[in-house]
Parts: structure tokens; sequence; C-alpha cells
């Protein structure tokens, strides 16, 4: 497939903390919502279809996680666009952080394992991954990452260096409070990974309160250019949705082809490396 020279991408920023039935609702709203704006993609937040509040997380059954990402591929085919959503699924050694790609056809085609834990809950229940992403949107390379995975540059510039354009990164910044002010006064949310390989750069966060009211999230979704600029930004506390069209010829990943020769010394490290990263991309994280 010829990959095309331009590529719309949505952004959703959802609440972190609700029901299930909420979070699929609000799914297949914005599934139609990007849809009729013109994307080709759309990009939902860590955890999208479960929620990441735990105490409710755990609760659920493994057949009504299923049914709702099962509605979520109905949703992308009746829609006729890229969803990439999230969920987490218990496996018989506790929970995998998930990021599903659902093409076009409503097909899982892709699906990638958080590999960074974050937060005491997180750590407790689940497990980190064991693949880098790399995987194709009509013709495009590109990887994920999910939320704490961003503080790894390895995770994207390795998938960079292998052709991936775009880096889409599903986040749930929550944290107590204090924490949440800073993140949004420091900028620190999510780095831009452009300045760093020269790639696009999607990141789908999170809104809200915890039931309890201990934490919250950061919002400030973003899409930025290979240079790190904004093409679109979210607010701190609303549930929103952001759009922007992606020049591709501008993702030349310069920075992250350029440590494939220098330093020298490094040099004959790499094609083992990232040979075991293709290997493994077309796994299914178990």
């Amino acid at each position: 497939m010829t990959a095309p020279a331009t590529l719309q991408v949505s952004c959703v920023q959802l609440h972190w903390a609700r029901s299930l039935a909420y979070n699929l609702d609000r799914t297949r709203h914005y599934i139609r919502q990007a849809a009729a704006a013109g994307s080709r993609v759309v990009l939902f937040p860590e955890t999208s279809l479960t929620g990441y509040y735990f105490p409710d997380v755990v609760r659920l059954e493994p057949r009504d996680i299923q049914a709702a990402l099962d509605h979520t591929c109905r949703a992308a085919a009746e829609a006729g666009l890229w969803v990439i959503a999230g969920s987490l699924r218990p496996t018989a050694d506790r929970y995998l952080n998930l990021a599903h790609v659902i093409s076009p056809r409503g097909e899982i085609v892709h699906e990638y394992a958080k590999i960074h834990l974050a937060g005491r809950d997180e750590q407790r229940y689940c497990r980190g991954g064991d693949k880098l992403s790399l995987f194709e949107i009509d013709g495009i390379r590109c990887t994920l990452a999910i939320c704490r995975d961003g503080r790894h540059p390895e995770v994207y510039r390795l998938p960079a260096m292998l052709g991936a354009q775009i880096l889409f990164h599903p986040s749930c910044s929550s944290d107590e409070l204090e924490a949440v002010v800073w993140k949004r006064t420091s900028g620190r949310a999510q780095l831009p990974a452009g300045p760093t390989t020269r790639i696009f750069h999607c990141v789908a966060n999170t809104v809200g309160q915890s039931p309890d009211g201990r934490q919250s999230s950061s919002g400030q979704s973003f899409i930025r250019n290979p240079d790190g600029l904004p093409l679109a930004e979210a607010g701190w506390y609303q549930e929103e949705m952001i759009t922007a069209v992606l020049e591709l010829a501008r993702a030349d990943r310069k920075y992250a082809l350029d440590s494939l020769n220098d330093p020298p010394f490094l040099k004959p490290y790499w094609e083992p490396m990232l040979r075991a990263v293709a290997e493994r991309a077309d796994r299914k994280p178990e």
C-alpha cells in the first residue's frame, strides 16, 4: 500500500474512573464524532474501556470486558476508521494493560502491553509486556507507548529507527492533587517525543477525580509535530476531542536515524536489537 501524504488524527480525552458502560457509551460517541470530523484515526486514553480505578476494575467480569471490546470493534467498522482503545485484561498471571489497534474492518490487528508500570495499584495487579510496538495504518508505520512508557525513549526510538513516523501515546496521568498540579505547571505530564526522534506524537490523556476524591488527572492531551510544537491541545478538566492533520513528510526520523551511526562503537549493536524488535512486533500479548 502506498502511504498517503497526510493523516488526520483525533485524540479523545476521557474521565479515568467511570464505569464500563459509561466508557463504552463515550467511546461509541467519539468514534462517530471523529468520523464526522473526517479523521482516519481516533486514539483513546489508557484503559479507556475498563477505566484505571482498580477498586472497580478488579470487580469486572472478563466476559463484560470482552463484550465492550467487541462493541468497540463493531463501532470502528460502522464508522470506517482506525480506533486505538485500551483495557485492563485479566490473565492467569495478573492483568495486562493493553492498547488495541482496531482496523476500519473492525478487526484487532495489533495489541501492545504496557511495559513500565506506574503507581501502587498497577504494580500490585499488573505485569509488564515484553515487546515494543510496530504496526501500520494505511501503509504508515506507527508505534505505541502507554503512559509511563514515554519516560523510556527506547520504547519509541527503536521503532522510529525501523520506520515508525507516529507515536500514539494513550495515557492516564492520575495522581494526588499536588503531583497533578505540578505536572500541569511544569508541562511534565507527557514530554514530547519529537525533539529526540523527529516523529509525530499523539497523546490521549484522562481527566477527573477518583470516587474517593484522593486523586485527579492532568488532562492536556496533545498532538505535536516532529519538532515538538503543538498542532492541537486539550484542556485540564473536561472530556473533549482534539484533531489535527499530520503532514507525514515532516516525520523524517532524523534524530533516531543519526543514532544508528554515531557514536561508531555502538553501530554493531543496533542491527540485532532492531531485528529482535521487528521479530516480536506481531506477537499477541499473553
